[in-house]
């Protein structure tokens, strides 16, 4: 059985790093499978998924580590392109990527002690984001 729901949340921009495991949890749980996989997937190019311990230093090491990897003050030429000044977004979030799978068993997510889902919005400005949640098991 194939389950989709989506997940609508609103985010700061710049590197807002958002805790969504609860959401994902919810939404596994309504499904009522027992075992398979859930893909979490965020639509739009400017934001990404992945796991991380969701703890304030991890937070704030993750936004200065993407500053040094794709600064925001350098010139892009998507900004050329476009001028809406987010080049570095797009960098980004390419280089995160825009989903994950986790495996479930016994009605839970495999996920490790301290490792939880977060969606980071990486665009220059604040945004209302989607999230797609597809559930896959039996």
């Amino acid at each position: 059985m194939i389950i989709t729901e989506n997940i609508s949340l609103k985010t700061n921009g710049e590197c807002d790093v958002v805790n969504i495991t609860h959401h994902v949890e919810t939404e596994l749980a309504k499904s009522n499978l027992k075992n398979g996989i859930v893909t979490v997937f965020v639509t739009g190019s400017t934001a990404g998924v992945t796991t991380i311990e969701y703890e304030a230093g991890l937070v704030t090491d993750i936004k200065e580590a993407f500053e040094r990897i794709a600064p925001k003050g350098i010139s892009y030429a998507h900004n050329e392109t476009w001028g809406d000044g987010n080049g570095y977004s797009h960098i980004r979030a390419s280089l995160l990527g825009a989903s994950i799978v986790i495996p479930f068993e016994n009605f839970k997510m495999v996920l490790g002690m301290w490792q939880q889902i977060v969606l980071i919005d990486f665009d220059n400005r604040p945004r209302n984001r989607e999230v797609v949640v597809q559930v896959m098991g039996e």
